[in-house]
This record gives C-alpha cells, structure tokens and sequence, in this order.
C-alpha cells in the first residue's frame, strides 16, 4: 500500500491516459492554444450534459464569479446574500466589484444556506443571492427561487463543488446545479470533480442576453474584436485544457458514482458512531461528494486528531477552519463572533477525509480502520 492522499490526480490520468495524450497533441499540433476548436466543443458538449442552452468557458471559478456578477449590473453598495460557510471565493469577488456581501447562516445538517436566515436577511438593497452547492450537492433552490422572485433578486449558483449533482423540484422537474438560477458558475481546478491540468472555470445560462453580455465580458467586453462595448476582463480557457476537460466529462458520472460508493462505505464504517457525524444527504438533491466532511462531537479537540491521523498515516483537511465574516479581510463589514453560530461551531468541528475516483479498497480499509482507532485512542 502507497502513501494515501486526499485526491489521487495521477492515478486518474493514467487510467484516461491515450485519450488524454492524444487530446492534448492534438491541439499542439493545431496551434490553436487560445479558443481554439477543443474550446468550442467542450462548451457544446458540456451544454448538452447539463441540458443549458448556453456556457461560456473562462479563466477560472472566482473569474466566473466576477463575471456573473458584472453581467447582471450589480452596482456599488448593492447587497449580496453568501453564505457565511463557504471558500473565500464567493465573497471575494462581492467586495472587488465594490458590493456589500451579507452573510447569511448555513443549515447545520446540509452546509448549504439556510432558507429561513435568508430570508430575514433581505433589504431594500437586497440585489442578489448566490448559493453554494457546498461538498457536493445543491443549495434547496426551489425556496431560494421563490424568495427571489418574490423580492426581485437575480441568483448565481456557486458550482464549483457539485457540478453533476441534480436536483428535484416538488413537481418531479429535475435539474442539474448550476442551471436554476439566472447564471451559474463553476471551477475546473484539478481536484474538482471535473478537473483540468491547470486552471479553468465555466458560466452557465439559460438566456440569450445574459448569455452575449457574459461572452462580451469575458472577452474583454468586445463582441467584434477590438470593438469594445461594454467593461470586460480577459478570462480565457484555453485549448488544451478545454482538450482534458472534453474526455473527463465522458466520465463524470462514472466518477460521481465511485466517489458515492467511497462515501457510501465510509457511511456503513461510520454509522452510529456517537463521536461523529456523517453527511446527510438531502432527499431533493443527489451528492456527487466532492468532499466526504464528517462533523466531530465537541469533546474532541479537532486539531490535535488531526495531527494525530496523519502520524499514522491517514490525511485530511478541515474545510473550512475559519468562516468568512471572522476573517480579517472581511472584518469591516460589520459582522462579530457569535452572529452566525452554525457556521461558528462547523470551523470548529468538520473534517474531511479521503475521496476520489480511484479509492482503493485496501487503502479505504485502512483509512476507516485507522480513523476509528485514532478516534477511541484521542478520547480516552
């Protein structure tokens, strides 16, 4: 048995290998480096998997955040519901653009927004809400898209860990994350579940409009080169990575199901267990575990297990240790320790274990086996 690490990328490639090196000489042979043909057929291919009418590729997740936001004409002090749990990110672009990010709870069980919190959070200068499809499945959306049709405000799915995930509507309509609000986005950073070689990001809609302003955005803001009608950025993914992208989204299924079945035997090891929590899974969302993240009882002091699990040799990660309106960063918005207690208490007690497509059997044995153990051992 190797050394075990949290995301095995190597492994991937070598199971995709041919198609992958032949994808990415092909385009070294083209030349075609910046929006080249592998650009435009990945977009078309990534439509078709999500059943959207329209994605842009991009530079990265945060720039997909950033233009989404320019695209529905945020403007300077415009209020922007975020969860407080969450990666930096999604609130990183709110205050770069000059917008005032207000934070809102999670639900304790989920991670994802909180409905109810979301809606005492609401103001005159309410202007948008972006939830986060947190570990790997969706925000409750049906709710969130009543609460914003009711007070007029656009909604940016943040699904940059879920892409794939699908969600049910109590009409039996279903949808995959990132096509329910007016715009989403997602990521392609390697350890994604659909992970590129470099970075890369995507923005996905349903309408023309938005579709044509987010193109022009990230192109500069020119629709006709050097024409330029609108501010832009330059966000760009490029060639090859489109290249990588289009043979791991063949398999992006088959990788949900393996990361499900990590988690699913995780869940059986775990069960029961009263010093831990095992993610909960919603019955309108599927979960495509972009992270497995346990929540552990407050007697255990989560650092010190931590450190104690990778000296006998199992890694993890604690996403995230720190809720964004604590960060100091973000201080002068106004919020103080104590105003968001859910996500408070998460920081302090979630970590995340193991999960990725190429698990072995042996070596999840032995994560289980030497959690559980290291567990009984910290609390004695």
């Amino acid at each position: 048995m190797g050394k075990i690490q949290m995301v095995d990328l190597k492994s991937q490639y070598l199971r995709l290998k041919p198609e992958i090196d032949k994808a990415i000489e092909d385009v070294i042979m083209s030349t075609a480096f910046i929006n080249g043909q592998p650009v435009k057929d990945f977009a078309r291919n990534l439509e078709e998997y999500l059943d959207c009418k329209y994605v842009i590729p991009c530079g990265n997740g945060t720039d997909a955040l950033q233009i989404a936001m320019m695209a529905l004409g945020f403007a300077p002090g415009d209020e922007i519901l975020v969860p407080a749990f969450t990666y930096v990110a999604t609130v990183e672009v709110i205050a770069l653009l000059g917008l005032k990010p207000v934070f809102v709870e999670v639900d304790p069980n989920t991670f994802n927004i909180d409905t109810k919190d979301l809606k005492k959070k609401i103001t005159p200068k309410s202007a948008g809400i972006v939830p986060v499809h947190l570990y790997g499945q969706c925000a409750d959306m049906e709710p969130i898209m009543q609460i914003a049709a009711e007070n007029d405000l656009r909604v940016i799915e943040d699904t940059a860990q879920a892409l794939g995930a699908e969600y049910t509507f109590s009409d039996g309509t279903v949808k995959k994350a990132g096509t329910i609000g007016d715009i989403g986005t997602t990521s392609f950073f390697p350890s994604k579940n659909l992970g590129c070689f470099g970075d890369g990001g995507a923005i996905m809609t349903n309408h023309s409009e938005l579709a044509d302003l987010l193109k022009m955005i990230a192109n500069h803001g020119q629709k006709v080169k050097y024409h330029h009608d609108t501010i832009g950025v330059n966000s760009r993914l490029d060639s090859i990575q489109a290249a990588v992208l289009d043979v791991k989204l063949k398999e992006l299924d088959d990788f949900a199901r393996s990361r499900r079945q990590v988690a699913d035997n995780y869940d059986k090891a775990f069960q029961g267990n009263k010093l831990i929590s095992i993610p909960h899974r919603s019955e309108n969302s599927t979960h495509v575990f972009h992270q497995y993240t346990l929540i552990l009882d407050k007697s255990i002091n989560r650092d010190k297990f931590k450190e104690e699990l990778h000296k006998n040799g199992v890694p993890s990660m604690v996403y995230y240790p720190l809720p964004i309106h604590l960060q100091k960063a973000y201080e002068n918005y106004g919020f103080n320790k104590g105003d968001f207690p859910v996500s408070e208490e998460l920081c302090d007690r979630v970590i995340s274990l193991p999960i990725h497509t190429e698990m072995k059997e042996e070596d999840q044995t032995f994560i289980i086996k030497t959690f559980l153990t290291t567990l009984t051992d910290h609390v004695r």
